[in-house]
C-alpha cells in the first residue's frame, strides 16, 4: 500500500497549527495587563473623569494593571462602567499587547432645569444628573416641573437645530397656563412664545422680525415680543 504524502503533508500542517493556535493562545492569556487607555467620544465635555473610570473598572480590586489577561472580567466591567448615569454606551476590551482599552459615549444635554433640583435633559428626553467635573453650555430652563419634560424636549430641540435659534436662544421659562417665553442673547426684550405649537410659523415670523429690526437699529427699542397671534409680531416698545 501507498502511502499518500500529500495527505500526510496537509494533516501535519494542521497539527502544527493547531499547537501554534494553542501554544499563543496560552501565552497570550498568561500575559500581564500594562495599562489601561481610556477614550471617551467627545473630549471637549470630561463629565465623567478617567478617574472615576478606572475606579469602576476595578471594583473590589486593587488595580487592573499586573493582573493577566485571563482573569479580567470584560463584560462584568463593561456593566459596571454603564452603570455610570452620565454614560450612554461603553466598550471594554483587551488588546494583544496587554492593554485594557474602554471607549466611552457621554449623554449629550440639551437643557439644565433649575428648580428645588437641578438636573440636565439629555437628546432622549430623559433626565441627566449634573457633573461635578464639567458645565454644558446649554439653555437654561426655568419653572417646569417633570410632566413638562417631553414638551420641553420638543421646544429645546426645535432651537438646537436651527442655527440661528441656537446662537440666539439661550433659555426658556415656563409661565402660567403653558405659556413659554424665550430669553434671547444680549438683547433687552423678551419673546412669548405662548404654547408650544405651531414652532415652525410663530419661529419664522420672529426671524423676520429680528431681521427688520437688526437692518433698521431699532433692536433695543424693546421689551417684549408677542408671537402668540396667528400672522403677527406684537412688539411692546420701551
Amino acid at each position: 500500500m501507498r502511502l499518500n504524502w500529500n495527505y500526510i503533508r496537509v494533516f501535519g500542517l494542521l497539527l502544527l497549527t493547531v499547537f501554534l493556535y494553542v501554544f499563543a493562545s496560552q501565552r497570550n492569556n498568561a500575559r500581564l495587563v500594562e495599562n489601561i487607555a481610556i477614550q471617551f467620544e467627545d473630549e471637549s465635555a470630561p463629565f465623567v473623569t478617567r478617574n472615576t473610570v478606572d475606579k469602576l473598572l476595578i471594583q473590589s480590586e486593587a488595580t487592573v494593571t499586573g493582573m493577566p489577561k485571563e482573569k479580567l472580567a470584560l463584560n462584568d466591567m463593561e456593566l459596571r462602567v454603564k452603570s455610570h448615569p452620565i454614560v450612554k454606551n461603553a466598550d471594554v476590551y483587551v488588546t494583544v499587547a496587554g492593554t485594557v482599552g474602554v471607549a466611552i459615549e457621554q449623554r449629550k444635554p440639551i437643557a439644565r432645569v433649575y428648580g428645588n433640583t437641578s438636573f440636565y435633559i439629555d437628546q432622549e428626553g430623559e433626565e441627566m444628573p449634573l457633573s461635578e467635573n464639567f458645565s454644558a453650555r446649554v439653555p437654561i430652563v426655568n419653572g417646569i416641573t417633570k410632566k413638562d419634560i417631553p414638551t420641553i424636549t420638543a421646544l429645546i430641540l426645535y432651537i438646537k437645530n436651527d442655527d440661528f435659534l441656537n446662537k440666539h436662544i439661550i433659555g426658556v421659562n415656563k409661565q402660567k397656563g403653558n405659556q413659554y417665553m424665550l430669553i434671547p442673547r444680549k438683547l433687552s426684550y423678551k419673546i412669548m412664545l405662548g404654547e408650544v405649537a405651531s414652532l415652525e410659523h410663530k419661529l419664522n415670523n420672529y426671524k423676520a422680525f429680528y431681521q427688520k429690526a437688526q437692518k433698521d437699529k431699532t433692536l433695543d427699542a424693546y421689551t417684549l415680543i408677542n408671537l402668540k397671534y396667528a400672522n403677527q409680531v406684537v412688539c411692546k416698545k420701551v
